[in-house]
């Protein structure tokens, strides 16, 4: 019979040396030249401040989708891209401001999202800046497309402009205050999203004949009503776009912006950023592509927040049509962050630093707190440290508490074990419990296909509790337990805990690989196919692993204000 080995220092050395390995599903994007990736992106930032923790946010969804798809198909290869937009009218003056060149401060910034994703365990395939030589020329390149087929002309623009937003807003998007020095001034008009200060301006810009392109996208979205997620969103765009489009500005005087892509054979005029920045999604699979080849496109996901649905619901689906290309299948929209249930701002003091709560908690539990509250991206979340500690506490419980109670030598030392129908040994797992994990696992595979994040982890966690329940009820560590059912409950919290682990990989990559390792579950047996009773078991374990390391005491209310001060002073 086999035996769970109680004090096997080989099995602890293999198990220590196999947590450096990377992780098990990623994959060479040339793995099959035949197959068009799963393409996926998060929306590039502008880095014009430190990454937040909102910035986090959207790579650690789109990293979780993107590894759900490489654990769900690991044949098929997957591109996931993430960037900076690093033109514009900010960047140029906050660039002057520090007596730099533009490019030498956008890379700069540029590094520091680059390494936010580092320290995230964000899988990217592919880090895209729109000052790259090839992003420059794809987009003088639609340019021409566009411009060859009619679809942009030279015209005079007048609106309410925002240099702070570098947008024009229209009359139906400005309110108008009162001046701080009385009545008497001029007065005042602001956007009334941002709060920014505009003022009227005329000026000839290129522009694009968005206008045409209302009825193909009320057509195409009405056809594909999942092609927007969640529903509201989508409801959202419907209801803009009934009430008609207004051709779009395109470009800028360069008297007034320099710092970006010249308008082709038109010295006088920069390429404004809905088709600057919205053509990266196209020039990070190598467009104008070659002929037969397309790269990857379409993106079968776009993660963007709920700020920039319009641009990429509207304005880059308008695009793509008039160069007859496919639209993205899919965009999950996401709500925002919010501290003290206001939106993050410097000037508040209350930016939350995604890197100070890694270094707190490590990333594998920030990951699990935005999954678990921030997954379901209807509504803003509140960011707070005290939930943080919270979710990572509980965190520990589930998984951590569970294992360690399961791989206690006196439980692992209880023997029984029946020969598996494919010839090797296995635990024997309780009907009833096999039924509740095969549910388990079609409920998981129903909420990462229907794009519900936070379901899916509920569910793992919802199991994780009632096997932890289990086990204080029976306390299979107690000799006063009856054998039978103490290694009865053994097997079956292995086997939730071998299924879990497999199905928390997107989430929490490096704890559910050192969980797998302390199964000693083979690589070839971490894929979704294996997470169903009957395809894989547990057949032996390293016994004192520890997946968490001790947490610090929990923030108190007093701490949490002076952070929040120290931030707000600069210190």
């Amino acid at each position: 019979m086999m035996a769970f080995p109680l004090h096997s220092a080989c099995l602890l050395r293999q198990f220590k040396a196999s947590c450096h390995k990377p992780w098990i599903f990623s994959r060479s994007l040339s793995s099959n030249a035949h197959e068009k990736p799963y393409y996926i992106t998060t929306p590039i930032f502008y880095p014009n401040a430190a990454p937040h923790i909102g910035h986090l946010h959207s790579l650690v969804v789109a990293d979780i989708l993107a590894r759900y798809a490489r654990l769900s198909n690991p044949g098929r290869p997957v591109k996931f891209m993430t960037g900076t937009d690093e033109h514009g009218l900010k960047i140029q003056k906050a660039a002057k401001a520090r007596g730099m060149e533009p490019l030498a401060f956008c890379d700069q910034l540029s590094l520091k999202f680059r390494e936010l994703g580092e320290k995230a365990s964000i899988t990217s395939t592919q880090f895209s800046r729109t000052t790259d030589r090839q992003h420059i020329d794809a987009v003088q390149h639609l340019w021409r497309e566009l411009d060859a087929r009619g679809l942009i002309y030279k015209d005079r623009h007048s609106g309410w402009y925002s240099v702070s937003d570098e947008c024009f807003y229209t009359d139906l998007q400005i309110t108008r205050v009162e001046s701080e020095s009385g009545p008497c001034d001029e007065p005042l008009f602001v956007s009334t999203e941002t709060g920014s200060q505009v003022e009227w301006t005329e000026e000839e810009n290129y522009k694009f004949a968005l206008s045409r392109f209302q009825a193909p996208l009320l057509a195409h979205f009405e056809a594909h009503p999942e092609a927007i997620f969640p529903a509201q969103f989508h409801s959202d765009i419907m209801s803009l776009l009934q009430d008609g489009l207004v051709d779009l500005s395109v470009s800028r005087p360069t008297s007034r912006l320099t710092w970006g892509v010249p308008v082709p054979n038109d010295a006088e005029h920069t390429i404004y950023v809905w088709i600057d920045a919205l053509a990266v999604y196209l020039s990070s699979t190598g467009y104008p592509w070659p002929t037969g080849g397309k790269g990857g496109w379409p993106p079968d996901l776009q993660v963007i927040g709920k700020d920039i649905v319009w641009f990429h619901a509207v304005y880059l689906p308008a695009m793509l049509l008039a160069l007859d290309l496919p639209l993205a299948k899919r965009l999950l929209v996401h709500s925002h962050w919010t501290v003290g249930r206001q939106k993050m701002s410097k000037s508040r003091g209350n930016v939350a630093d995604p890197l100070e709560s890694i270094k707190d908690y490590g990333i594998d539990t920030v990951r699990y707190y935005l999954a678990r509250v921030g997954g379901r991206f209807t509504s803003d979340v509140d960011w707070s440290p005290e939930q943080l500690h919270k979710h990572a506490r509980e965190a520990m419980t589930l998984i951590g508490n569970l294992l360690a109670r399961a791989t206690s030598p006196y439980i692992l030392g209880l023997h029984r074990f029946e020969l598996g129908g494919d010839g090797n040994e296995s635990p024997m797992v309780s009907s009833a419990q096999s039924e509740k994990l095969k549910r388990l696992s079609d409920e998981y595979r129903s909420c990462m296909e229907n794009l519900q994040v936070t379901d899916a982890l509920d569910a793992i966690c919802s199991c994780l509790a009632e096997e932890n329940i289990v086990m204080t009820h029976t306390k299979p560590w107690d000799k006063k337990t009856p054998t039978d059912l103490s290694v009865q409950v053994r097997d079956d919290v292995l086997e939730c805990l071998r299924i879990c682990g497999i199905l928390l990989q997107p989430f929490m990559p490096s704890i559910a690989g050192a969980l797998l390792q302390a199964l000693s579950i083979p690589d070839h047996q971490r894929s979704l196919e294996f997470a169903r009773p009957g395809k894989g078991a547990v057949i032996e374990c390293v016994p004192g692993v520890r997946l968490f390391k001790p947490l610090k005491k929990a923030p108190s209310a007093r701490h949490v204000q002076a952070t929040r001060m120290s931030i707000k002073e600069g210190k």
